[in-house]
C-alpha cells in the first residue's frame, strides 16, 4: 500500500519505519528541509521495544513529489491540522483514507470538514517513543492503537487500516465510540502535560509532593465533570486513580509538552487543557485549574528567550 506519514515526531518516525518494514511504499512529508534531508539521505534507526534495526524511507517537503496516496497518516501538531490539509490536497484521491494520529481534541472534526467523513479515521495509541535524533528513535513502550470513525460506523476501510497497522507491529482495536476513547486519553494528557511542562518534573515526581499531586487531581476532576456532562463513557471508572497509576508505572516518563518546553517549541496546550477550558465555558462548568495551567504554559511559550537557565 502507498502510505504517506505527515509530520515529524518520535511516533510518526516509528510508524513510518514499521510500515516500510511491512513492505509498504512509505513516504514521509514534513516542512523542515533539514529533517527531510537527513531522513532521505540516511536510514532511520530504531531501538528499544521493537528491537534494533534500520529502515530506508523516502522523504520530501513537496507533496507533488509523492503523488496520489492510498492512506495518509496525519501526525502533525494539532495547531497545524488546517494548514496540513491544505498542503496535502495534491496527494488525496477520491478514496484516500485519512488517519488522524494526533493529540488533543478537535482534529477529527476539522478533518471531516475537508474530507468525506467515510474516509476519515481517528486513532489514539499507547505506544511511546522518544527522538534521539531526527532519524533515530527509541521505542520506549509497546501499546494498543484504537481506531474509530466519528459516525460510529465500522466500514471496510477501517478494517483495512487495522490490518495495515497490525502487520506493522501496531496491534489495533476498532471502537464504535472513538470520541470516548479520545476523551479517555485527553484526561490523562490534561493531568500530566501542562503540569510537567511548568514544573519540569517527570511523571512519577508529580505524585511526590502534595501541591503537584493536588493540582493534578483538580485538573482531572474538572475534565471528568465535563466528560460526565457530555455523557462520554470513559475507559476507566476512576480517572484520578487511572492517572496516578500511569505516573507510578512510568515514573521516568517525560510528558510531550515538557519536551516541547525544553526544546522551546510551541506546545499543544490549546488542544489539551485549553480544550477543557473551552468546553467548560460552553457548559457553564468552572475550570480554574485548567485555566491557570493553560495560561502558565502560554506565558512560558511567550518568553522562551527570557527564561533564566542556571
Amino acid at each position: 500500500m502507498k502510505v504517506t506519514v505527515v509530520g515529524h515526531n518520535a511516533l510518526s518516525t516509528l510508524l513510518a519505519s514499521n510500515l516500510a518494514r511491512a513492505k509498504n511504499d512509505v513516504w514521509v512529508l514534513d516542512a523542515n528541509p533539514q529533517i527531510i534531508k537527513k531522513i532521505d539521505r540516511d536510514s532511520v534507526k530504531v531501538e528499544g521495544q521493537s528491537g534494533s534495526y534500520k529502515t530506508r524511507l523516502k522523504a520530501t517537503t513537496d507533496p507533488k513529489e509523492i503523488g496520489l496516496t492510498e492512506t495518509v497518516f496525519i501526525c502533525s501538531r494539532s495547531y497545524e491540522t488546517e494548514s496540513t490539509l491544505q498542503k496535502i490536497k495534491d496527494i488525496i484521491a477520491k478514496n484516500t483514507c485519512i488517519v488522524s494520529l494526533q493529540n488533543g481534541l478537535g482534529n477529527l472534526q476539522l478533518i471531516n470538514e475537508y474530507i468525506d467523513s467515510n474516509n476519515v479515521i481517528g486513532a489514539i495509541t499507547s505506544h511511546d517513543a522518544s527522538l534521539l535524533d531526527d532519524n533515530y528513535v527509541r521505542h520506549n513502550e509497546k501499546g494498543e492503537t484504537i481506531l474509530g470513525q466519528e459516525n460510529s460506523r465500522v466500514l471496510g476501510i477501517i478494517r483495512d487500516i487495522s490490518t495495515l497497522l497490525t502487520k506493522a507491529s501496531f496491534p489495533t482495536k476498532i471502537s464504535k465510540d472513538i470520541n470516548s476513547a479520545m476523551w479517555s486519553k485527553l484526561i490523562i494528557d490534561v493531568a500530566l502535560n501542562a503540569l510537567g511542562a511548568i514544573t519540569r518534573l517527570k511523571n512519577g515526581s508529580l505524585l511526590k509532593t502534595e501541591p503537584t499531586r493536588e493540582m493534578l487531581r483538580r485538573a482531572v476532576t474538572e475534565a471528568s465533570k465535563i466528560a460526565k456532562r457530555k455523557k462520554i463513557k470513559l475507559a476507566y471508572d476512576d480517572p484520578i486513580q487511572k492517572v496516578e497509576t500511569v505516573c507510578r508505572t512510568r515514573p521516568d516518563a517525560i510528558s510531550p509538552m515538557l519536551e516541547d518546553v525544553l526544546s522551546k517549541r510551541m506546545t499543544e496546550i490549546d488542544f489539551i487543557n485549553g480544550a477543557i477550558v473551552r468546553h467548560g465555558k460552553s457548559l457553564n462548568i468552572k475550570t480554574p485549574t485548567n485555566e491557570m495551567l493553560t495560561e502558565l504554559v502560554k506565558a512560558i511559550e511567550s518568553n522562551y528567550d527570557s527564561l533564566v537557565n542556571r
